[in-house]
């Protein structure tokens, strides 16, 4: 847990960009795979974070970025042309040719199990599932956190999906983590399903991208806090003991309901029902502020352009946890660390509250439907400094390239979720 060294580590993520060019200068988006104006190929390079305009490389299927001396080789994710449409690219070595077997990228590895597709409208569903794990995976790289499948590169400690679909004649598929192994539901794919249970669960906020987050915050605790020593105790005393009876905890959570004051201590009312659903939640939370404030600094919108007053959050709201999980940094680096984290989150504040305003303005609910209380913040930094810690060890390496890899079979009986 603790850094190897007391020098001073990056203080602050790096931020996820979402704003590209094609070489024709028309803009991109993070899921085209073609330019909309000059249909030129193009290709998302995970390591790199970039979008790229690809030209034809020395044989079929291989593929270099359009206008780069060194020539990088690439080939295109095996799933661009199913119902998945990954745009992610593989680097390959020269000799790669495309009878090298099947060719999966960084994100597609991470599947374990795929709905079956010759079910009516499921590859749509699962279409929907893999685009918001792209942006996720996507995010989990630039923030150099391991991401490493189980399926075949890390088996003792990766990470991969199950997508799966509740049967008539089976039990109800559960979203959850299982050691690394994190289950979908299909039917959250499903716009008209996921909302109906989004108001029968009283919750502001259900989406497809907020569950896999929260679910790869309960991976995160199981892959870098459960077994450190120091960051367990610092996440007990800041979230609370995980030791106390999750079954009995969420059974009493769907029974009566959230805890009253649950707007003070926590950053959603599910969070309060148990310390590893306070952490998910928060682990989300915090990737939502990352991505959605790296996506507002891609297109220009920094806070000096938000024309919004708000109340900032300063380093005396920080001061109670400052020193939880890490006692070998020094204060400079301390210091530094506490400065990324208010700048983030003020300007999370603030574009919050327009992005609320704009959708008022459609007639639409709140885009964010949450305060944050100083105790949530406290936790956040918690989180900010996990990330920037396990980024400072080099605990994240993720190969460019990987032995070939079949498509995932057809679904199995879900494994039992150790946290929902």
């Amino acid at each position: 847990m603790p850094a190897t060294a007391t020098s001073t580590p990056a203080a602050s993520p790096t931020l996820p960009t979402r704003a590209y060019r094609c070489e024709c200068g028309a803009p991109l988006f993070f899921r085209n795979s073609h330019c909309l104006q000059c249909d030129r190929p193009l290709g998302y390079d995970s390591e790199r974070a970039r979008l790229l305009t690809l030209v034809p490389g020395p044989a079929e299927g291989l593929w270099h970025a359009a206008g780069e001396a060194d020539q990088v080789l690439y080939r295109r994710c095996d799933n661009l042309d199913n119902d998945a449409a990954c745009n992610w690219l593989v680097e390959v070595d020269d000799s790669d040719t495309p009878s090298s077997g099947s060719c999966l990228c960084t994100a597609c590895r991470l599947n374990r199990t795929i709905p079956d597709l010759t079910e009516p409208n499921n590859g749509v569903l699962w279409g929907r599932i893999e685009l918001a794990k792209r942006r996720l995976v996507s995010e989990l790289i630039t923030l150099d956190l391991p991401v490493r499948s189980r399926v075949g590169e890390d088996p003792e400690q990766g990470l991969a999906f199950d997508f799966l679909q509740s049967l008539p004649e089976g039990p109800p598929v559960v979203t959850g983590h299982d050691e690394g192994i994190i289950t979908i539901d299909l039917d959250e794919a499903d716009d008209a399903l996921r909302e109906q249970r989004r108001t029968a669960l009283r919750e502001s906020y259900r989406t497809l991208l907020g569950h896999l987050r929260h679910e790869t915050g309960h991976y995160y605790w199981y892959r870098l806090v459960q077994h450190d020593a120091e960051w367990l105790d610092g996440f007990r005393l800041i979230f609370g003991d995980e030791r106390n009876d999750y079954a009995e905890a969420l059974q009493t959570y769907y029974n009566l309901g959230c805890q009253p004051d649950w707007a003070t201590r926590y950053v959603s009312p599910y969070a309060s029902c148990h310390p590893w659903e306070d952490w998910a939640e928060t682990w989300a939370h915090y990737l939502h502020m990352v991505d959605a404030v790296g996506t507002a600094h891609s297109f220009g919108l920094g806070e000096d352009k938000l024309a919004i007053e708000a109340d900032p959050f300063l380093p005396d709201t920080l001061q109670d946890e400052s020193d939880l999980g890490r006692d070998d940094v020094n204060s400079d680096a301390r210091q530094a660390e506490t400065n990324s984290f208010l700048q983030l989150v003020n300007m999370w504040v603030q574009l919050t509250a327009v992005m609320n305003e704009l959708s008022r303005s459609m007639g639409q609910a709140d885009f964010y439907p949450f305060v944050l209380s100083p105790t949530a913040v406290r936790k956040l930094f918690f989180v900010h400094r996990l990330v920037i810690d396990t980024a400072a060890r080099g605990d994240a390496t993720v190969a460019a390239t990987a032995a070939p890899q079949a498509v995932p079979p057809a679904p199995a009986p879900a494994p039992a979720a150790q946290a929902a």
